[in-house]
């Protein structure tokens, strides 16, 4: 399937499930082992359904990075990351701007970040469009290692509220 320059794809992904701890030390929590297991599910869930990565944007956090790592150990091809501290704790605003700024040659681009930025950034550029199941799952919640698949058409530069459709929701558990 050929596809043309402006059909992209879009993954948010919430880091998997990670140690509790302190505000002094968030930046720097681990995932549990639970959370590994769910990262790796994620990274099958998208092998399996045929999802390559052209780039991550990856928050600089310990849990994100580590949840990225076991992207790939499941067998999802690696891809060009690209860690961003802006991620870190981001609002919806900050992590379109950070999306705006995506490689214009990538057509799957995924970003690894946290909640509450990633389940408001999937409801503001999705805005209701896309699969009427996947918007009824999402809307149930955003858990760790929640993954919205959206569609977009154009460059990165221009995505905006409302530009996208929600292909799909999954919450993969390992």
């Amino acid at each position: 399937m050929t596809r043309s320059a402006e059909d992209r794809t879009l993954i948010l992904l919430r880091h998997a499930k990670a140690e509790r701890g302190g505000y002094d030390r968030d930046h720097e929590r681990e995932l549990t082992a639970r959370g590994h297991a769910d990262a790796r599910a994620a990274g099958q869930w998208l092998h399996d359904n045929r999802i390559g990565l052209d780039e991550v944007l990856c928050s600089t956090a310990t849990r994100t990075q580590q949840t990225a790592e076991e992207i790939w150990s499941a067998g999802c091809p690696e891809a060009d990351v690209h860690h961003d501290r802006r991620i870190y704790n981001a609002s919806a605003a900050t992590l379109l701007d950070v999306l705006r700024e995506a490689d214009g040659d990538a057509n799957v681009v995924m970003l690894v970040g946290h909640a509450p930025g990633i389940p408001s950034l999937a409801s503001i550029l999705a805005d209701g469009e896309g699969h009427e199941e996947a918007h009824e799952r999402m809307s149930e919640g955003f858990p760790t290692a929640g993954l919205a698949v959206l569609r977009y058409d154009g460059h990165w530069s221009d995505l905006a509220p409302g530009g996208a459709y929600l292909q799909e929701f999954v919450v993969p558990r390992g």
